[in-house]
Parts: structure tokens; sequence; C-alpha cells
């Protein structure tokens, strides 16, 4: 986990403790539970780090105004503020919980980031984001462009001029693997290899819009709204979001429930399509209405980018799911008073 993940997240907890600290931060508090001395520690570090300040008092007041909002603690001091740590979701959590407080108020921090969802493919593709995570695997190219796939690792394997590399992309030994994205590092792609890129970006791109909306279609009637919460985060009970974006302006929101969603919006369409650009993109897009203010055409939208894990031809494809509307403009993201 990075230091600034740690930073945002235990300093936004410790906000919620109350007190000003601006020039040392004090021993750490019984009530903050489950940060180790070493991590603790890499907070004491960051904190006195020049560069990471501005995030750093950001956390903390955010923090701090969960402390004092009428839709949270309203001045009341917690006596347990659990941080979840770098671990795994277990199961199909859908709320991406970083603190606990007093056991019922959940909390996600989100600072300068407009990623939602970070899965493989397949699980958001073909499983809808349902049954868990799980792992990823390494043949999302070779399922849905395999012949776009092969052309690319030929060419790129001529361009290379290695013969130690096998024919086969799936023989690649880990270190080879490693070693081509060293090799491959630069933001655009050698001239002689960006014409196959562009083939396997745009066949990967129509393909995976393909099968989401296949997917969708065969999981039958309310499919496309549950996809569009679990996109959103929206989770089987509400919770809250503290962070910043855009210029680092503060994020201060409450998630609605699927219940508090329906009862304030209704799904009309749900669309996804393929998205031309320099790797394999598909957007979606959707249009709610607002049946408090009876408001037909409230829109929220982003997009997904399929791309390898840990440098070109390295890791396994990820799906990352970026909200492209404004937080504060989603249907369900209210703002916390």
């Amino acid at each position: 986990m990075p230091d600034t993940t740690r930073l945002t997240e235990i300093l936004t907890g410790l906000g919620m403790l109350g007190g000003e600290f601006r020039d040392e931060l004090p021993a750490r508090p019984g009530e903050l539970r489950h940060v180790d001395d070493d991590t603790w520690a890499s907070v004491v570090a960051a904190w006195d780090d020049p560069a990471l300040r501005t995030l750093a008092d950001a956390a903390f007041a955010n923090g701090r105004f969960f402390l004092s909002a009428s839709d949270a603690l309203r001045g009341r001091r917690p006596l347990r503020v659990e941080w979840a740590g770098p671990r795994r979701a277990p199961g199909d959590e859908v709320a991406p919980v970083d603190l606990r407080i007093d056991h019922v108020f959940l909390v996600s921090c989100k600072y300068l980031s407009k990623i939602t969802v970070n899965a493989s493919p397949s699980h958001l593709f073909d499983r809808l984001l349902t049954g868990g995570h799980g792992r990823r695997s390494g043949g999302w190219y070779a399922v849905v462009a395999p012949s776009e796939f092969a052309t690319l690792w030929q060419t790129a394997r001529q361009w290379l001029d290695d013969r130690t590399l096998p024919a086969e992309l799936s023989e690649l030994t880990r270190d080879q693997r490693r070693a081509l994205s060293k090799q491959l590092t630069a933001r655009t792609w050698p001239p002689e290899l960006a014409p196959a890129y562009e083939s396997l970006c745009a066949a990967v791109a129509e393909e995976s819009a393909r099968r989401w909306q296949a997917s969708i279609d065969s999981a039958g009637p309310g499919a496309a709204e549950a996809v569009l919460w679990r996109l959103l985060r929206v989770g089987s009970a509400p919770y809250y979001v503290l962070g910043s974006h855009g210029s680092e302006r503060p994020l201060r929101l409450r998630v609605a429930s699927p219940w508090d969603w329906r009862r304030a919006f209704q799904l009309r369409r749900f669309e996804v399509t393929p998205l031309p650009g320099g790797q394999p993109m598909v957007r979606w897009h959707a249009v709610v209405r607002d049946l408090a203010h009876g408001r037909d055409e409230l829109t929220v939208e982003g997009h997904v980018e399929i791309r390898w894990s840990h440098g070109r031809f390295s890791g396994p494809p990820e799906a990352k799911v970026y909200l492209d509307t404004p937080f504060i403009d989603v249907p369900g993201y209210w703002a916390l008073a």
C-alpha cells in the first residue's frame, strides 16, 4: 500500500477524534485500532514531508468535518476508529470501506482518484462484478481478440530481434515478461508496432463491449440497474466517502443503499459502447430519472480501461472502471451536511 494511501486514510480517522496537530503528530491514540507500529511510523514520517502536507491537511480536515457533520457523528467523539488496512475485500463486498467508526459508520477514503472498481475483465464483463473479486486470469486479450493479439506478439518479436523469445506469448517466462515491460516503457508504441497495437485495441474494445452487453441481457430484468450500482459502489448499506477531487477540493459524500436509490431514482437506460483511444476502452452511460424532482435526463457515465497490470506483455490485463461524471452530480451521491 502506498504511503500516501496510508497517510490519508489514517489521518482521516485521526481527524474524527478531534484535536489540532500542526507541527507534529501526538502518540497514537488508543481509539485508533489495527494500526501497527511500522504503519504508524510511516504515517509520522509522511506527515513530516512538506510535499505531502497539503494532502495530509485535507485528510485531517475531512475527519474533523465528519466529527461535526449532522449527517455523521454530530460532535460525538468516537470510541473506536478501525482502519481496514491493505486487505483484499472478502466475499462480494461492494462498499470500498477503509474506516469503520464505532462499529456503525463505514467510510471510504478517496483522494484524487476517479477509479471506482479495479477487477479482472472476466469479472466485470462476464460475471458483472458478482461473486467476489477472484483472481485475474492472464488470457483476456487472447480470448477476445486472438488473431490481433497473435499478430502484435509476432510483430513485436521481430522488432525486438531476440532469438530467445518463444513463438507463443504464453510460453514467456516471468523474467522475460519483466524484461519486455522494461523495454517497452515509452508512452507511445514504436512506429513499427503501433498499427498492430491499434488493431488489438479496437478488437478488444469491440468484443469486450459486446460480451458485457450480452451478459447484462442474459441476466434478465434488473441486471442493468444492479451493474450500475456495482460500478458506483452502491452497497447494501449507506456509507460515506471522504477525500478530495479536482484541484484538491474536499469530497464529502453520503452514498445511497439500493433501497435509498430506488426511492429517489429510476434507471431508464444503461448503454455500453467501444471507445477509441490509445488502449482498449469501453464507455458506459446511464440515463436516470430523478423521482423527487421529475427530471428524466440525469446522466452518469464513465469508461473502462483494459490494460496490462504490470507493463506491456507482463502481468494479466485488468479492467479499471473510471467515473467521468463529477462525484457530486452522481445520482445517489449526496453532499454530507
